[in-house]
């Protein structure tokens, strides 16, 4: 990526401190470089993520932050070097825009987890200037970091398969959970946790939402199809549900306990972990090697937790082509970006069924 030559500007909302608040801001955006993409954002979706960071949940931000990782844009300009994608394409840009390209990960196509990856905002690239997200009018990406959005694909529903629906396939994929027949839990019903059982139901999966009220029973069995709905307190429908389930799927993003959802695993069931939580989780030893309490007579029961981080860009892909193949889409509510604040507040409550999206291309920027 070459120096800047010709400063440019883009506007976009930011957030300036940790009240989170978003406000016009206008920036300067990169160069093009050879291996660079120009893209026009046509829309963005809000992640539970960006309320970590506009906020310093993580004690790692830094301000003026635009936030924004499930982008959907046009291609404008594309650099000398840039051979997957042209002017006019419809595209997606996620998590990350930047890693190593030379240690383990990264040669095993798994940049997600290269140590000195590059996020999409909240970060600096390698020209030493910060990164910005897609809250804004335009941004200048890496090829590698770019996906083309299926034809036909409405950019609105592409935007939040860019993390919710990969950060739930990944797994998925990885574990060998991609077989018909296997019995799954999906813990948490919101934007992750919707394309969870999206996912697992047309995998051929019998799914089952594990949630802490009745407010989304409905939801669940009728616009999503899961299978069954448990509330996690009820401890008579837990415990016939005990060692029944190949996985769940643990999408809560607030601390926890384990041991109500380890018991519902059977041998070899895997609890994949994916909610950013700032405080540790904790759980009894026995609850993964025989299930129960060691006092109660059981069999051994042999079980897995493990976490999931995003996905990489070949599972981006791979997912784009799912999604396309199944007709499955995300359940989503669009919004101006004079409404984002209202947005980031409703999402701090989980209200929203299940994804917001920001019209960034419908939407006035400036103050």
């Amino acid at each position: 990526m070459g120096r800047m030559e010709v400063e440019r500007k883009t506007i976009g909302w930011a957030a300036r401190d940790p009240s989170g608040i978003l406000s016009p801001y206008t920036y300067t955006l990169r160069e093009t470089g050879p291996e660079d993409v120009h893209i026009r954002i046509i829309c963005c979706g809000i992640c539970h993520t960006d309320l970590h960071h506009t906020k310093n949940d993580l004690g790692t931000s830094n301000y003026p932050m635009v936030p924004g990782h499930e982008v959907v844009g046009e291609v404008v300009e594309v650099g000398s070097g840039v051979s997957k994608f042209t002017v006019g394409d419809i595209v997606g840009v996620g998590c990350l825009v930047g890693c190593c390209g030379g240690c383990s990960p990264c040669e095993r196509d798994l940049e997600q987890y290269c140590p000195k990856k590059i996020w999409s905002y909240n970060d600096v690239y390698i020209d030493g200037q910060p990164t910005q997200g897609g809250f804004a009018k335009a941004t200048v990406v890496h090829q590698k970091f770019v996906v083309k959005i299926p034809e036909g694909m409405a950019v609105e529903q592409a935007a939040p398969l860019l993390c919710a629906g990969v950060t739930v396939y990944s797994p998925l994929s990885h574990f060998g959970l991609k077989k018909p027949g296997l019995r799954g839990g999906i813990l948490g019903l919101g934007g992750v946790g919707h394309m969870g059982v999206k996912f697992a139901k047309a995998m051929g999966h019998h799914v089952t939402v594990i949630s802490s009220s009745n407010k989304k029973r409905e939801e669940a069995l009728q616009d999503l199809g899961a299978d069954d709905y448990v509330i996690g307190s009820d401890q008579s429908k837990m415990n016939e549900l005990a060692d029944s389930m190949d996985y769940i799927i643990d999408t809560v993003p607030v601390h926890h306990a384990l041991e109500p959802y380890l018991s519902l695993l059977r041998l070899d069931g895997k609890l994949i972990l994916m909610g950013v939580i700032n405080n540790p989780l904790q759980f009894l030893s026995p609850m993964v090697m025989i299930g129960e309490s060691m006092i109660k007579k059981t069999l051994i029961r042999r079980k897995m937790i493990t976490g999931s981080f995003i996905g990489s860009m070949k599972e981006t892909e791979e997912m784009l082509e799912f999604c396309k193949e199944k007709g499955l889409s995300s359940i989503i509510e669009v919004v101006k970006m004079d409404y984002v604040n209202t947005a980031l507040e409703r999402l701090e409550k989980n209200d929203v069924r299940y994804r917001f999206v920001v019209d960034v291309e419908g939407s006035k920027l400036e103050a």
